[in-house]
């Protein structure tokens, strides 16, 4: 919190500590983690000198009063010696902090929460944090102009983290370069149901109020944490080898889903076919009514998709996120095309295999066609935040990965992107790593033109 004008010395401290409610300090000798991971995109997305490993998230939410209590223990390893560290949490009110059970001094300022300490934290040591909060969640507006974090529904609410939306309802270190395993217990008004990431593990109502208990046992961007609270069909099947696929369907929408509900056992088949052996432990899909949220996402292991945005090559491109983009996810929000441009090129494959036009096709079609805004800026290099989900970080970085395709054959393509989900799974990449990775699996090949024209390169390459 600021001030605007100097206070005496013991005042001042005294003042701090009536603020923030907490005990005195216990002496620390390190330094502050730092607020922000320097990304290009969003640098004040995520926080320096810490790891987490895990989120416990406790949420008890009413829809008819729009409030939420949440208590956060998050489980870290400091990756330096800390004075202080930041978590982001935009909105909501903090009621207490504490740091390995002892009460630990905070403030706010914008998005950072500040906390600090009783006693300093040496690198390499686990600690454990816990942060009690309330309040109203908000809704974000992102730089394109689109809707994210807590957003209201007919009948509830459904939290949508990408970009930066997840720090709307739980304190995190928000960047998807530190993932974390999850487990989400939210409690509701009986008769509605919460539904997140992973396996639901318990279900049970006292006192009029039910509380659903998931937990996600593989690593997690933020970004991909989801709630969904309302009224829904939930359905339980199986997919290839006895895949857990749990799905969620606002009743209104059930009858007009169900066609397209029914193929994701086949699909997740046909991208294991394609991509390798599916990276988490269940699958499924949540569908809201129109205009619950403006698009479709990758929620880890069960997508989110508006009823008026629910198709086989919707389904198909939010499933094949859950290996690019949620098992391999990007370093920086820079990366986006490792996540979009793999998932727009599995529908073309898709298609491809399953009776309409080759990838190659809608390769031609998109480079001989009007589509302008295709060439406005390379895949690798959105031109800002506004932009990272712009049709060149979809449609051309799909036509890099055809474009590595035609330069290799079919044989080393699947080679390198069931080989780069395998290397990297749980875990982050960059655009240098993967460009590294195809140039070892083909060793034999130049791929410096695709690299400079298709993947770096301004406006339309000169030959496709």
């Amino acid at each position: 919190m600021s001030r605007s004008a100097r206070l005496v010395p013991a005042v001042a401290t005294l003042l701090a500590l009536a603020l923030t409610g907490t005990a005195c300090d216990g002496g620390v000798h390190g330094t502050p983690g730092g607020s922000g991971v320097r990304d290009p995109y969003f640098p004040k997305a995520g926080n320096g000198g810490y790891d987490v490993t895990h989120y416990a998230l406790t949420l008890d939410y009413t829809p008819g009063t729009r409030h939420l209590t949440g208590k956060a223990v998050i489980t870290a390893r400091a990756t330096k010696d800390l004075s202080a560290f930041d978590l982001d949490l935009a909105g909501l009110d903090v009621e207490s902090v504490t740091v390995e059970g002892s009460r630990a001094r905070w403030n706010r300022a914008g998005q950072e929460l500040t906390v600090r300490p009783h006693d300093d934290l040496d690198k390499g040591e686990t600690f454990g944090i816990t942060v009690r909060y309330a309040g109203e969640p908000k809704t974000l507006t992102d730089p394109d102009g689109s809707e994210e974090g807590w957003l209201r529904t007919a009948d509830g609410a459904l939290a949508l983290g990408e970009p930066v939306g997840a720090m709307a309802w739980f304190p995190s270190n928000n960047h998807p370069s530190d993932k974390a395993t999850y487990d989400i217990t939210v409690t509701v008004p009986k008769g509605l149901q919460a539904v997140s990431n992973g396996e639901l593990t318990s279900q049970r109502t006292k006192g009029g109020r039910t509380t659903f208990a998931w937990h996600c046992a593989q690593p997690m961007a933020g970004y991909l944490a989801t709630v969904a609270i309302g009224h829904y069909d939930i359905t339980r099947t199986t997919g290839p080898r006895g895949l857990p696929v749990l799905t969620a369907v606002d009743p209104t929408q059930a009858e007009d889903s169900a066609k397209v509900l029914a193929k994701i056992p086949q699909i997740i088949d046909w991208e294991e076919t394609n991509f390798g052996p599916y990276p988490f432990s269940s699958t499924g899909a949540i569908v809201d009514r129109p205009g619950d949220a403006g698009y479709a996402l990758e929620t880890q292991t069960r997508p989110v998709f508006p009823a008026d945005q629910f198709d086989t090559s919707t389904l198909v491109h939010e499933l094949a996120h859950q290996w690019y983009g949620d098992s391999v996810t990007p370093k920086s929000w820079r990366d986006m095309w490792l996540n979009e441009g793999f998932a727009t090129y599995a529908e073309w494959l898709y298609k491809e295999d399953f009776g309409g036009k080759s990838a190659q096709q809608t390769f031609t079609d998109l480079y001989k066609g009007d589509h302008e805004e295709i060439w406005a800026f390379p895949p690798a290099k959105p031109s800002s935040a506004a932009h990272i989900s712009d049709r060149p970080v979809y449609d051309r970085g799909a036509m890099v990965l055809q474009k590595i395709r035609q330069k290799v054959g079919d044989d080393t393509f699947y080679d390198i992107i069931q080989g780069w989900a395998a290397a990297h799974r749980y875990g982050t990449a960059d655009t240098a790593d993967f460009t590294a990775y195809v140039e070892k699996k083909a060793p034999d090949k130049d791929f410096r033109e695709i690299w400079k024209d298709w993947l770096y390169g301004d406006g339309r390459p000169d030959h496709p």
